[in-house]
């Protein structure tokens, strides 16, 4: 049996420890002296007190200590509060509120967002056991089973998301919440994007098949001539935006980003899109006149610093498919240079990738592989792809080369690749030839059975290191259309560049980072390994800055029908049957007076007093 179960404060028996001092002191005191009086010998005699009762003689000289202890028991006792637990009868009257906390929700009329009306109407709704479940991206419960104070502090904290949401699944969490008899509320605009009428009706009527009464309350107001940005996709170093007039009207915008403006006209339920090339450091894509939806008036655009991917390929047998994947890769200005002529100069301090791709061992110079080196203690890539044995200048690469060579093979089996940023959802054909070798260093993401990585990755300094395994005369990989596919994330992979796609994400997506560090968000700083990007705007997390943005022509098609449906009654009451402490802190109390009593009065006796 746990302290619990007996005392509602157990850390109060921690006042034991007072008996300690106290035992302390008695055993530290020195024992009375014995002084024999001849004159008085005879009375104690006659007595017969001197040593016919030890033992009671020893309790009467010990009785105040034990007076003492019994008072820090009773007085420990106390501070834990013991009880007793006894039945009760209680009437409870239970509630789930689904409260919509989608993007549209933060369509603006009179002064005030459909989510702040909703609130307002949630807290009129709260009874003594209310749950709450919130209708975002993953239909989040904020509150279970909580009391009405708990409920107030909850909606008091939550706020709507610049995500879609999602009604249908919120009400089914909220149907599984509910207890018999409970009653669900439901407060949305029940615009489009909230999982769809059909499917929200669908878990409604689950619920109320249940036997659950359900209250559908409606926050529609405004938004009834938005115009919106509906999508942004990139080409390129070009971002193409979307814009749709989801009103019953003609209407126009200006869409502008970094400085450039492109005005459109656009009729009732017209689709427009203008291209902008993307600024270096990215920007803000904003429709004016704005409207009663601001969510999606602006779409925000992350891009680096400076988006060129300058490329550096050592060769003495130029390989038309490898220099054929690069250039058309849009950010990458490659280079060609033949050993032993020299390396031109790269445009900043290093170039960002230097690969090797069929080079003399004999016309390849120190300076062919400084470069591989700067790029590396630049913050590059190096790559080095393998050739036959007997040409490959294994030696000069040195430490560059992540595979130690000790032959060649022939028609091998691949193992699967592993899931890898690198390699993943790519097919790899096998080699005809390839040459066998043991890894030094860094991970094998593609091998053969026998163990001879054919594309593996190492970190080197604050640079990256590729061996790409593949003869390019002996594979059929190069005819592939993932090939060029490869190639592209291994450039950007090595130039520690992300893509223009991967940089922009829409609302309600995960932004994942390889381990958990300090993330700039646009509601303050988190310290994850993930986030939920919830909130339209850039996030930092390692020196990278990504965005989100509402892009969603449901969740932007915030005109709503009227639902046309009776709220429904109040929530069922039911009665609980259920134990309760009772305290007995004031019986003990008592004690702890009637043995402090008790000490006087032996005092007192003993004349002390």
């Amino acid at each position: 049996m746990a302290l619990s179960d007996v005392f509602l404060s157990p850390l109060g028996l921690a006042a034991l420890l007072a008996a300690v001092p106290v035992l302390i002191l008695y055993l530290v005191r020195p024992d009375p002296r014995r002084v024999t009086l001849p004159t008085l010998r005879f009375l104690s005699d006659s007595a017969g007190t001197s040593s016919s009762r030890p033992l009671l003689e020893r309790l009467k000289r010990n009785a105040l200590l034990l007076f003492q202890l019994l008072a820090i028991a009773l007085f420990a006792l106390a501070l834990a509060a013991p009880y007793v637990a006894v039945p009760q009868s209680q009437t409870v009257e239970e509630t789930v509120i689904v409260l919509d906390a989608s993007a549209s929700m933060q369509v603006e009329s009179g002064g005030t967002t459909r989510f702040d009306r909703a609130v307002a109407a949630a807290r009129g709704a709260v009874t003594s056991e209310t749950s709450v479940v919130l209708a975002d991206g993953s239909a989040t419960i904020a509150l279970r089973a909580g009391t009405a104070a708990d409920a107030e502090e909850t909606l008091a904290s939550v706020s709507a998301t610049d995500a879609p949401g999602d009604l249908r699944t919120a009400i089914s969490r909220a149907t599984s919440l509910a207890g018999d008899g409970a009653r669900v509320v439901v407060l949305s605009d029940f615009a489009g994007g909230t999982g769809g009428e059909s499917e929200w009706r669908t878990a409604v009527q689950a619920a109320r098949a249940r036997g659950l009464t359900v209250d559908l309350r409606q926050f529609a107001r405004g938004g009834a001539d938005n115009v919106g940005i509906v999508d942004r996709e990139f080409s390129g170093e070009e971002v193409t935006v979307t814009v749709q007039n989801f009103g019953t009207s003609e209407a126009s915008r200006e869409v502008s980003l970094a400085g450039e403006t492109r005005s459109l006209s656009l009729d009732a339920g017209d689709v427009r899109s203008v291209t902008f090339p993307v600024p270096a450091d990215g920007g803000e894509i904003r429709l004016s006149p704005g409207d009663a939806f601001p969510t999606d008036d602006v779409a925000y655009v992350a891009a680096p610093a400076d988006a060129a991917v300058d490329v550096l390929l050592v060769t003495n047998d130029e390989n038309r498919y490898l220099s054929t994947a690069l250039s058309v890769i849009d950010p990458v200005e490659l280079t060609v240079v033949t050993p032993p002529d020299g390396v031109p100069a790269p445009p900043e301090d290093a170039y960002d990738v230097v690969l090797y791709s069929n080079v003399d061992g004999d016309a390849l110079r120190d300076a062919h592989l400084a470069a591989g080196r700067r790029a590396l203690s630049a913050g590059g890539g190096v790559g080095i792809q393998a050739q036959p044995l007997a040409s490959m200048p294994a030696d000069r690469y040195g430490d560059l080369l992540l595979v130690s060579p000790s032959g060649m093979g022939s028609n091998p089996t691949l193992a699967t690749p592993s899931d890898a940023d690198l390699t993943r959802d790519l097919t790899f054909p096998p080699p005809e030839r390839y040459v066998r070798g043991e890894l030094r260093s860094g991970r094998a993401l593609l091998s053969t059975t026998d163990g001879t990585p054919i594309v593996a990755t190492a970190s080197r300094d604050e640079g990256r290191i590729l061996y790409y395994g593949y003869l390019e005369s002996a594979s059929s990989f190069k005819y592939d259309y993932e090939y060029p596919v490869f190639w592209k994330r291994s450039v950007y992979e090595l130039a520690d560049r992300r893509s223009l796609a991967e940089l922009n994400r829409e609302t309600g997506e995960r932004l994942r980072f390889g381990n958990e560090t300090t993330v700039e968000t646009p509601d303050g700083e988190v310290t994850a390994s993930a986030v939920d990007a919830a909130d339209a705007g850039f996030y930092v997390a390692d020196g990278v800055r990504y965005s989100a943005s509402l892009l969603s022509s449901a969740e932007s098609d915030v005109a709503a029908a009227p639902i046309e449906e009776a709220a429904g009654g109040g929530p069922a009451s039911r009665t609980e049957e259920r134990t309760a402490p009772d305290p007995i802190t004031e019986f003990v109390a008592l004690g702890v007076l009637a043995v402090a009593l008790g000490e006087v009065a032996f005092l007192r006796r003993r004349g002390d007093l």
